[in-house]
């Protein structure tokens, strides 16, 4: 997932980011409505982390900036009050769930999987992609019995692949919600990686192919046997239930 964390709590902020980005999830920090604003402007997310008071103003008035403006993104409140009128207020401004501080770092995780999963545009609980099936609560991935061993940055990038199966993703698109907004490097840092995941989904007969589309980027094809006889049904992962 590709998510913003505003906090403007430093100590905080680092130790939440630093978890986040350990789970393979894609984030960006901000500390003032100011930044939020511009980022939500600029980059798309799955979910928005807002502390509710900030240094120029409070997440209340963001949310609600942010529905009259027609942004469906999924709102977390996170906040030190724990009266019913505060809880109140932000669910009438549109925010979609509420997390008092402190919290365990495990239920920040486990909230965000459940707004995801009830989100705007419903999400499968696995990712089928010819033999390749992935489960981004788990953060794991197979190609049918084998177990692919990815780094945290393979697997967001598999993921977004497997979630636009089929279409071309330019390299702006693959930065821009692979990598937080900071990344500096040169975009060529896509092509390791997608060497790197063509190298884990093998070359077996139902394994998808990442190929390259001139001009443009890069796709995640299912294999010509799959694209024939139709999708298949769901499957459990292998170790699953």
């Amino acid at each position: 997932m590709k998510l913003l964390f505003l906090e403007d709590d430093g100590r905080l902020s680092e130790v939440v980011l630093r978890g986040l980005r350990g789970e393979g999830h894609v984030v960006d920090g901000a500390s003032t409505l100011e930044e939020a604003r511009w980022l939500i402007s600029e980059y798309r997310y799955d979910v928005l982390i807002l502390d509710v008071m900030l240094p120029d103003g409070d997440a209340y008035s963001l949310c609600g900036e942010l529905r009259a403006d027609g942004c469906r993104t999924p709102v977390l409140l996170l906040t030190a009050r724990d009266s019913v009128p505060d809880r109140v207020r932000g669910l009438d401004v549109g925010a979609d769930d509420y997390l008092i501080k402190p919290f365990a770092f495990e239920e920040l995780l486990a909230r965000l999987r459940a707004l995801v999963r009830r989100g705007e545009v419903p999400r499968p609980l696995h990712l089928e992609v010819g033999d390749l099936r992935i489960d981004p609560a788990r953060h794991e991935a197979w190609i049918a019995d084998r177990r692919l061993q990815l780094t945290s940055r393979e697997f967001s990038l598999l993921e977004l692949f497997a979630r636009h199966a089929g279409e071309a993703l330019t390299r702006g698109r693959i930065l821009e919600d692979g990598w937080d907004f900071a990344f500096e490097g040169t975009p060529r840092i896509i092509d390791v990686y997608v060497g790197q995941l063509r190298r884990h989904l093998g070359t077996s007969p139902g394994a998808p192919r990442l190929e390259t589309i001139r001009g443009i980027g890069y796709a995640l094809q299912a294999p010509a046997t799959h694209r024939r006889r139709g999708r298949r049904g769901p499957e459990p992962l292998p170790g699953a239930g």
